[in-house]
């Protein structure tokens, strides 16, 4: 599929479905602004846009395999940017998979290509349809647009990640020990998962000395600016659940040690107090003359030393805080 929108500088209004013979006219004026997104097109489509733009056949390659990830690549002519949406589902076995958007940025055009449906581009096609909201301040201002979208989807998944650690932390006291390791190794994963796709795209949009690693207007700068400290926080946020997880993980092994201490040392006092009584048992029990075999005083003899010695021992450990 194939969506194009033209914001024409003359008539401040979009034009849709514009004949991609007529692409070349219209970028004449370079007020105007093409937009042209591919959603989910075949190797012919995307190598007419390819011609149409003379796009590089390393960037048509990248856009037909998925790039593990985000960066930026100057063709002089046009930068290419990968970018990486978040697709989260709790309820899957992958939990968070990841979206790729590629992005040709020329002068006065941006052409998209991703293979999979993302919600925020949904929604500025219904804007960009009829409104020159995200169209009428340049290139740049539109890439912003994009991206800002697709970095505040993020939020809503770090909420979420959020509301599970402190889920966790509460049942880590009262939860079945395979239920727990399993939710904390998902939650691991689903925190790996997005640094290692927004800590490159976040140095896309860093500034050496000062500058921007491409052409950005004056007046888009804020935009810019106000996108990377959303990145910042997403990152910073990242980092932050990791160590919680850490944190929370430690506890957790620290916890399920000292119940299994408690049990070995229950186990072991019983041993011990169970070998003596063992020992006198098994030497009145032995089929030999022994004095006293046949008195019947010496069972109630014996079985009073037993209890005697039960108490011994266990009034010894109560006073040692062994029990």
């Amino acid at each position: 599929m194939i969506k194009t929108y033209l914001y024409d500088d003359e008539t401040k209004e979009m034009v849709t479905n514009l004949d991609l013979g007529d692409v070349h006219e219209k970028l004449r004026n370079p007020d105007n602004l093409l937009w042209i997104d591919l959603y989910d097109v075949h190797g012919q489509e995307l190598a007419q846009i390819a011609k149409l733009f003379d796009f590089h056949p390393l960037a048509i390659e990248d856009c037909l395999h998925d790039s593990p990830r985000a960066k930026m690549d100057d063709y002089e002519d046009y930068k290419f940017f990968v970018f990486h949406a978040l697709r989260y589902n709790e309820e899957s076995d992958d939990e968070i998979t990841t979206l790729e958007l590629n992005a040709f940025v020329g002068s006065n055009y941006v052409v998209t290509i991703h293979k999979h449906k993302m919600g925020w581009l949904r929604k500025m096609d219904a804007v960009c349809s009829r409104y020159p909201k995200f169209m009428n301040r340049g290139a740049d201002f539109l890439l912003y647009a994009l991206i800002d979208g697709i970095t505040d989807e993020y939020f809503p998944i770090l909420d979420r990640i959020d509301m599970r650690i402190d889920e966790l932390e509460d049942e880590i006291y009262n939860k079945e020990v395979r239920g727990v390791t399993e939710e904390f190794l998902a939650l691991k994963r689903t925190i790996i998962l997005i640094r290692r796709v927004i800590l490159p795209q976040r140095r896309i949009f860093l500034t050496v000395n000062g500058k921007w690693k491409f052409d950005i207007r004056e007046e888009n700068v804020p935009f810019y600016i106000d996108l990377l400290d959303h990145l910042e926080r997403i990152v910073d946020s990242a980092e932050t659940f990791r160590d919680l997880v850490n944190s929370a993980l430690d506890t957790y092994y620290s916890i399920t040690n000292a119940t299994s201490s408690e049990k070995l040392n229950v186990l072991t006092l019983i041993s011990t107090i169970m070998l003596p009584l063992t020992f006198v048992t098994g030497f009145f029990g032995m089929n030999v003359p022994i004095p006293y075999q046949n008195s019947h005083w010496a069972t109630a003899v014996i079985i009073f030393m037993l209890i005697v010695l039960t108490w011994g021992m266990w009034k010894y450990f109560k006073n040692k805080q062994l029990l």
